[in-house]
């Protein structure tokens, strides 16, 4: 029996200072480093204490931190070279700090390894990675938690007997021998783990903090940031932003670096590694990966590997769970691959679990969303190189406002799939539960709004007393829902004058201020761009605008009648709306969706339940809620798209179709036909276009068992929208008449 102090250093004076400590802190307790340990010599009950020197950065500006000039002279003050650590201790002894990690005995080590590493492993390699990590855990006692790594990552991995059983197993079905598939797979590792750095880490939140500081000022939701970090202490936390921006990360991460989090190992795409961005991002945290590995099972297998022991490590993950950034400003469809690996990591490890968290990231203003628009429209996308990377930079020194950081209800991983049981679509009810929670902590911004109340049914200019007259219902209906909306005074008087200033300042707005009133009317061509700001809002009035359609069918006997009477009826005309719209918005399932619907009727009227909804009765109410009715401006931009390529398919008749080819004739003729005035300018978009043919060919309207068949599933669906879209002007028509009453009120 007895102890020794199992110094984890790289220098001699690292070495001097571990003895001087422990002849304090353990008198006569031998110090050695891992390579003067004769692990078959020692008693089993001999503990192993190690221990090794923490440096500390110097104390500028009041705190400690690594600068940019660390980098640019090759200096790392946090792992100082051996020439400079005398001077350090002796002009500095303040920047040393030495941390011992908790013990073990040499008997529990070699439990331990018999346990979890693959036979003829190094039983001292064993001991010196152990070490290792437990002095990094002390030492994050000392720096703080936001600097947690991942340390010795392949060497944890691929020395496991969970790893080379797996390749053993993947090895069989691939016909090779286990040993060529761990190589194959633990090189392949190398390619995408990130060796993070503590100084790469802090120069770069020092550095690329400049592409948004000066854009825009971060806030976040501190309540749950409190919760997320108690949650953090037993779990690892999976953060799934939307995306919008390429900065969305780098705001992330100082809200949470701030808040002293772990920095998250951020999963994203290979096209982003160029040079130099790749080599340091990787060091900063960034996993790049293929877009595309499903052919590859070995790297398929390693990726698994990887996740699994950070799942396992209780590292924090984040990706974007959309897969790239937002050409629309809705949330794009869930990417599932990604969760299907953490999924799988999670239950094949006992009792292991993950928190998801649903984080929406709002700007007030993007500039990239110009860009984005024109893509969108059918234009080609600027590849990232090193001089898009300057130019992005240059293009963030204007304020733009604020960028929202919230967060929506943490999901247990293991929780979410037990409840969503079993089959193919278990994994796509997790991640729709999770763009739910995004939508609903995504807050309204005030530039929102704007673009709202200036996409209208007539394209024409407006004066910034009408513009408020559209914005205060909304706002009442905001406030009633109880929604995270605006700075109410940011939609009227000056703070409305404001808000469409800077739109105008953007180039999203035109404004003319040679009559009388002053005017803003959406910029020539920019109709998209006002959209994307418009629709970073619209799910949260979806439900309101489905329920007025709703109404429309039941009064005026369109609705199929039901057994069950009216209500059921209505119920039915709303799932149908609902199932055009499956594409575009991530509704919830059925009992909680119609549960939402009944809460909108009840802002609408408080008689709704008792009274029969005649004609007159319906007319009556929608009139009165007028400046309330949301339909036209949430819904036409989507009913529009699918009515162009629903009419594209429909005079294609039973010719056999190409994806791609529909998608460019129907980018035309929506051009044509916003010209003439017949579907809105914002609705001309491939996205949006994308989204149509997806819901056709779930419909049977792009292949079937027959010619026939398809052919009248092309004209179903176009009849189903020319009623959605007929009942639409008679909204318009309801809201022109109530405008009409109250200026004459007004008089």
């Amino acid at each position: 029996m007895g102890e020794i102090v199992l110094a984890d250093v790289r220098t001699a004076t690292e070495h001097d200072i571990v003895v001087e400590w422990a002849a304090s802190a353990y008198p006569g307790v031998d110090v050695r480093r891992l390579a003067d340990v004769d692990f078959g010599a020692l008693d089993q009950q001999t503990t192993l204490i190690p221990a090794r020197v923490v440096w500390l950065p110097p104390v500028r500006k009041g705190e400690r931190r690594v600068a940019l000039a660390d980098a640019i002279v090759l200096s790392n003050p946090r792992r100082p070279p051996a020439f400079r650590q005398q001077a350090i201790r002796k002009l500095g002894p303040d920047r040393m700090r030495v941390v011992e990690g908790a013990p073990a005995t040499v008997a529990e080590l070699g439990a331990r390894h018999g346990l979890k590493q693959a036979e003829g492993t190094s039983f001292a390699s064993f001991v010196g990675m152990q070490a290792s990590l437990a002095a990094e855990r002390a030492e994050l006692e000392l720096v703080g938690t936001r600097y947690k790594v991942p340390r010795l990552v392949a060497e944890q991995i691929s020395s496991s007997a969970r790893f080379q059983s797996a390749a053993s197993v993947l090895a069989a079905d691939l016909g090779r021998s286990a040993a060529s598939v761990a190589q194959e797979a633990t090189e392949k590792m190398g390619t995408f783990v990130a060796t993070q750095s503590r100084l790469v880490q802090d120069v770069f939140t020092s550095t690329f903090s400049g592409l948004y500081e000066r854009a825009w000022t971060v806030s976040a939701d501190l309540d749950t940031l409190g919760r997320l970090r108690i949650l953090n202490k037993s779990n690892s936390l999976v953060f799934l932003p939307s995306h919008r921006s390429y900065v969305d990360t780098l705001i992330l991460a100082s809200v949470l670096h701030d808040h002293d989090f772990p920095q998250n190992l951020v999963l994203g795409g290979d096209n982003l590694a160029f040079w130099p961005m790749g080599a340091i991002a990787r060091r900063a945290g960034t996993i790049f990966i293929r877009r595309k590995f499903g052919s590859d099972p070995v790297y398929k297998f390693a990726m698994r590997s990887y996740l699994s022991f950070i799942v396992e490590k209780h590292f924090n993950l984040e990706w974007y769970i959309e897969g790239g950034r937002s050409r629309t400003g809705k949330l794009r469809p869930p990417m599932l691959g990604l969760l299907a690996y953490v999924a799988d990591a999670v239950e094949a490890l006992d009792e292991a679990d993950v928190m998801l968290v649903p984080t929406s990231i709002v700007y007030d203003q993007l500039p990239e969303i110009a860009a984005m628009a024109r893509e969108s429209a059918g234009g080609t996308k600027t590849p990232e190189d090193l001089k898009w990377l300057f130019k992005y930079a240059r293009a963030q020194r204007e304020y733009r406002g604020e960028a929202r950081v919230r967060f929506g209800e943490p999901i247990s991983l293991r929780g979410a799939l037990d409840e969503a049981g079993s089959g193919r679509a278990r994994l796509e009810k997790v991640a729709f539960r999770v763009m739910d929670e995004i939508n609903a902590a995504t807050p309204i911004s005030a530039t929102s709004l704007a673009g709202f109340a200036l996409l209208g049914a007539e394209d024409r200019a407006y004066t910034a007393r009408e513009i408020e007259d559209i914005l205060a219902p909304l706002l009442t209906y905001i406030d009633a829902r109880k929604l995270p909306g605006p700075d109410p005074s940011l939609c009227r008087g000056l703070g409305l004058l404001t808000t469409l200033s800077e739109l105008t300042d953007a180039g999203v707005l035109d404004t003319f201020d040679g009559g009388p009133e002053q005017v803003w009317s959406i910029a020539p061509d920019n109709h998209a761009v006002a959209a994307y700001y418009r629709n970073g809002a619209l799910h949260h009035f979806v439900d309101r605008a489905i329920v007025e359609l709703g109404l429309l069918a039941i009064s005026d006997g369109t609705a199929p009648p039901a057994p069950e009477g009216l209500l059921a009826a209505g119920q039915a005309e709303a799932l149908r709306t609902r199932d055009l719209l499956k594409f575009e918005f991530f509704f919830p399932p059925k009992e909680e969706f119609l549960h939402r619907l009944g809460q909108e009727m009840d802002l609408i009227s408080d008689e709704w339940r008792t009274r029969f909804p005649t004609v007159e009765w319906v007319y009556d109410t929608l009139f009165a809620n007028a400046g309330m009715l949301l339909a036209r401006r949430s819904l036409q931009t989507f009913f529009d798209a699918q009515f162009v390529v629903a009419s594209h398919l429909s005079k294609l008749g039973t010719v056999d179709v190409d994806k791609e080819s529909v998608l460019a004739d129907c980018l035309g003729l929506g051009r044509q036909l916003a010209m003439q005035g017949v579907v809105q300018k914002d609705s001309v978009s491939r996205e949006l276009y994308d989204g149509a043919y997806r819901l056709a060919d779930n419909r049977g309207a792009i292949a079937g068992e027959s010619d026939d068949a398809v052919a009248a599933a092309r004209r179903q669906w176009l009849a189903e929208i020319g009623i959605l879209r007929s009942r639409l002007v008679r909204l318009a028509a309801i809201e022109a008449e109530q405008a009409a009453q109250k200026r004459e009120d007004d008089r």
